[in-house]
């Protein structure tokens, strides 16, 4: 050890023994749940003060623990100084966290992909993130401990992809329940605080650009659509046009006298919204950013910060998608085919944060702006072998998801009494308007004519077909808690707390079939999509004098709308809870968190008529329920350095909206319809766990855990194969069982007695492992409840007992190993990713179940900071999959394979710079 370091560790010593006060931060340590038992001093880093003195230990003696900023309901969690110990090993529940140098070290770009580092966590399709292989349903996302509503129709939580890692503080993850969390908690709960009080005035811009081998600089395909589709905007064009409109809000069926079918005919055939055109050379991705913040003293003991971010981001990917479906249980082929898409996203989004800092008070005000669009261009063909047919498939569409938060949080403290109060507002909106589908058959045993030319006669699939859907969702949540803490004694601190909170959905889906009716001319139906709903052509159809003259038809055209007995429905969730906690310390180096926490939650789901009224379809919910949910966690110190922790609690599930509405929506990400099941129930959730952590120098750590989970009535996607799509549904399963372990391990190498160039560097090492495994147990006349498929049946049709769950992967490993300056910005992160296959979906009809197999993604990071005219900058480069590994999803006899959505995902590669003033 050098002299200069071993002075400086025996000024710390010293200082510790004469100023206790100075040596340390004594801020009031709080738990997940509120605040704790006062923090004491830790005999373990004592340990390592004295040991760097002797010069016996690795631990440089400058290291501290970075103060995480986190906020959370009923407390924050607050680590300060060189001898306190870091959140992991301090909460009284089991978490992870990822501070803003975590998130740094991974280079992700969204907060859902630098989530899949941390143990147990893995992402399926966009930013939707399972714990412990159970899906999003079972997981709980907050941002400064206030929920959120999610803009993803088939998705209860906001998917975590649309959250910049710039605008994040800290993501803390908590796998083990206590009572002032809500009390949907099946898998855990995620936790994202936003930056709120810079420490100092600050300016950051920064810039980037990627680009992947499979799409840039590649063919690709796209259509026109508006001016600002850069921007993530729609000038107007997609929006109906004024006939249109007027039929939507008349409240009118499409055959009612007075609708002008010919009139909103000619409006939607824009050749703009319609046109797939190719792309020689698709351009690289950009993004770009602007982040300030600024501080100030204010009162006697105050501060008052302001942080703004901005950024904006343009990024296109191909996929080459092989697509196919069985016609039985031994996979023989019914439909075969691929399709090649590209998908162009833009991702906006700004945030506005006002904090105060008063004394120990804290205040935060937040405000955040996420939109994030998608303008798919798709190209498939199809061979249907049943009918001998070949289709081909052309599909546009535009799909905007936006997110609008305001929120409050106060956090006050009165010395043994804390108060904590949030309150915020969110909206998300979906649109996607003007989705269209052109279908163009031929005959695979064309007998003459025009039998082997592709035409599109909009016969409603007898031959071709064309229809175009507009939808759009609206979700309003209003959030209200309170928290109040007290210290009573040394052992014993308690907290009780109350939440309201009110989610009200609306959702609207309107689809057209556009028909010829008559006698169409074959040759018209080989005309491309824009002439074939020309203005000429619409009008031709409606002139039987030109017809006749002609000597075609006679024809015309009709409108059918597939949407007209459910073209919306109205959802709402109030949930009215409380709950009491108590932190208990009765011995000496044994604690206990124990709270109950009760709800009373009123979920119902209302279908509403062209009129905009509830239409009393039977396709109605209504969910009364109220539960008690307990929740302990036991933790003991075994030794400085190794503590166990026990943990048992019951929480629930409630359904999706999207699953409970049945209306079909198509995701493009899955290339899938989804449609819901108004007969499902809660899903209730036993839960327990047992974990030893032991920690040891330069924040090294080793963890392992053993997990179970009872679970009532879990909810399961299933899918059916019909008419050149897959159509997926939701049903609720008799019980599941999942079950599993997880180890984790942190090694920090300082690494500065190789030499003085070495002198500020650390090797980093960061592993972990999750084993999880899972039954759904069916039994005799166990039965589940499928209105649109005859309502109660027997389970068995739906699902195999010991089957796993949908999501659950056996084995999720993660591995990071790097080099790191502690005196400046500089890494080289390798990262291993794995996850074994996966069930995403059942299948009916005794097939196999379609399965995705993630396997190993290996990526590589490298940031490196300088200065240049006297602003700091930092130049970052990522290599992502490096081993080119493919998307693959898929069902298997075990002798015979077919895939269902499996494609190319190519290497990418990125440089970005930013600099702070």
């Amino acid at each position: 050890m050098s002299t200069g370091k071993q002075l400086t560790a025996l000024l710390l010593l010293t200082t510790a023994l004469t100023v206790p006060g100075a040596a340390f931060a004594q801020d009031a340590g709080v738990g997940t749940g509120a605040e704790g038992v006062p923090a004491q001093e830790d005999p373990a880093t004592d340990a390592v003060v004295a040991q760097q003195v002797e010069g016996i230990d690795e631990t440089p003696a400058e290291e501290e623990y970075e103060e995480p900023e986190i906020s959370v309901p009923g407390g924050a969690i607050v680590v300060t100084g060189r001898r306190r110990q870091d959140v992991t090993r301090a909460s009284s529940q089991v978490v992870s966290v990822l501070d803003s140098a975590s998130i740094a070290r991974t280079g992700e770009g969204d907060i859902a992909g630098a989530l899949t580092r941390v143990t147990g966590l893995s992402t399926v399709g966009n930013g939707l993130v399972y714990v412990r292989g159970l899906g999003d349903r079972y997981s709980l996302a907050l941002l400064n401990g206030l929920p959120l509503p999610s803009p993803q129709p088939l998705s209860r939580v906001v998917p975590l992809d649309i959250f910049p890692t710039s605008i994040i503080a800290s993501s803390m993850v908590q796998k083990t329940y206590s009572a002032n969390f809500p009390g949907e908690f099946g898998g855990g709960v995620i936790n994202l605080t936003t930056r709120a009080v810079p420490e100092e005035s600050f300016l950051k811009v920064s810039a980037g650009i990627s680009g992947d081998t499979e799409t840039t600089f590649g063919t690709g395909y796209t259509y026109y659509g508006s001016d600002y589709d850069w921007f993530g905007f729609d000038d107007g064009r997609r929006e109906p046009g004024p006939a249109l409109q007027s039929f939507l809000d008349s409240g009118q069926a499409m055959t009612d006298p007075g609708v002008d079918q010919q009139a909103i005919l000619t409006e939607l055939g824009d050749p703009n919204l319609i046109l797939l055109q190719s792309i020689d050379k698709l351009p690289a991705n950009w993004s770009a950013g602007i982040t300030a913040g600024t501080s100030f003293d204010v009162f006697s003991d105050g501060r008052f910060g302001v942080i703004a971010t901005a950024s904006l981001s343009n990024k296109y990917r191909n996929r080459f998608i092989t697509r196919q479906s069985a016609l039985n249980g031994d996979l023989d082929l019914d439909q075969t085919g691929s399709q090649f898409q590209t998908d162009q996203r833009i991702l906006a989004n700004a945030m506005l944060g006002l904090g105060l800092e008063v004394g120990e008070h804290r205040f935060r005000l937040t405000n955040l702006f996420i939109r994030d669009s998608l303008k798919r261009s798709s190209l498939a063909q199809i061979d249907d072998l049943t009918d001998d047919d070949d289709d081909l498939f052309q599909n546009t569409g535009w799909y905007e998801r936006q997110l609008i938060d305001s929120q409050f949080v106060g956090e006050l403290e009165f010395g043994d009494l804390s108060i904590d109060m949030r309150a915020g507002y969110a909206q998300t909106q979906r649109e996607a308007p003007n989705e269209w589908e052109f279908v163009y058959s031929r005959d695979l045993n064309p007998s003459g004519g025009l039998d082997d030319i592709y035409l599109n006669l909009q016969n409603g699939g007898q031959r071709g077909r064309t229809t175009v859907a507009f939808s759009d969702l609206t979700e309003d949540l209003y959030y209200g808690g309170l928290d109040v803490s007290y210290q009573l004694a040394n052992w014993l601190g308690v907290t009780v707390g109350g939440a309201y909170t009110d989610t009200s959905r609306l959702s609207r889906r309107r689809e057209f079939d556009i028909r010829t009716t008559g006698s169409y001319p074959l040759v018209f139906g080989a005309f491309r999509p824009d002439n074939l709903l020309g203005d000429a052509l619409i009008a031709l159809g409606y002139d039987s004098a030109a017809q006749a003259a002609a000597g075609i038809g006679p024809f015309s055209y009709t409108i059918i709308e597939t949407t007209a007995a459910d073209p919306a429905f109205s959802a709402g969730l109030e949930i009215k809870a409380g709950y009491a906690q108590a932190r208990i310390e009765p011995v000496t180096d044994i604690s206990l968190d124990l709270g109950v926490r009760y709800e009373d939650a009123q979920q119902e789901v209302v279908p509403l008529g062209l009129d905009g009224l509830p239409s009393g379809s039977a396709n109605a919910t209504l969910l009364n329920n109220d539960y008690w949910l307990p929740a302990a966690t036991m933790t003991i110190q075994i030794s400085d350095s190794l503590q166990a922790r026990l943990n048992a609690s019951k929480t629930i599930a409630r359904p999706q909206f999207r699953e409970l509405i049945l209306q079909s929506y198509y995701d493009p990400e899955t290339n899938r319809q989804f449609t819901g099941n108004p007969g499902l129930v809660d899903s209730e959730l036993t839960n327990y766990e047992a974990r030893l952590e032991y920690y040891w120098g330069s924040a090294s750590k080793l963890s392992a855990a053993g997990f179970f989970k009872d679970i009532k009535n879990p909810i399961e996607v299933f899918s059916s194969f019909n008419d050149n799509s897959v159509i997926s549904r939701f049903a609720n399963a008799p019980s599941a069982m999942l079950y599993g372990a997880e180890v984790e391990v942190q090694w920090n190498k300082d690494l500065y007695d190789l030499g003085e160039w070495w002198d500020s560097k650390r090797f980093v090492a960061i592993a972990n492992y999750t084993y999880t495994q899972s039954d759904i147990s069916v039994q005799s006349g166990d039965l589940v409840n499928v209105p649109e498929l005859g309502g109660l049946q027997a389970a068995t049709n739906f699902f195999a007992d010991g089957t796993s769950l949908t999501g659950q992967s056996d084995h999720i490993a993660n591995v990071q190993l790097g080099l790191e300056d502690l005196d400046r910005v500089s890494q080289f992160t390798f990262l291993f990713n794995y996850g074994s296959k996966r069930v995403i979906s059942r299948s009916t009809l005794s097939r196999p179940d379609i399965l995705e197999n993630p396997g190993l993604t290996i990526d590589f990071v490298a940031r490196q900071g300088f200065t240049l005219a006297g602003a700091d900058l930092e130049v970052k480069f990522e290599a992502r999959n490096l081993t080119g590994r493919d998307h693959f999803e898929y069902q298997t006899t075990g002798t015979t394979r077919i895939e269902n959505n499996s494609y190319d995902v190519g290497r990418s590669f990125s440089v970005s710079v930013s600099a702070e003033f």
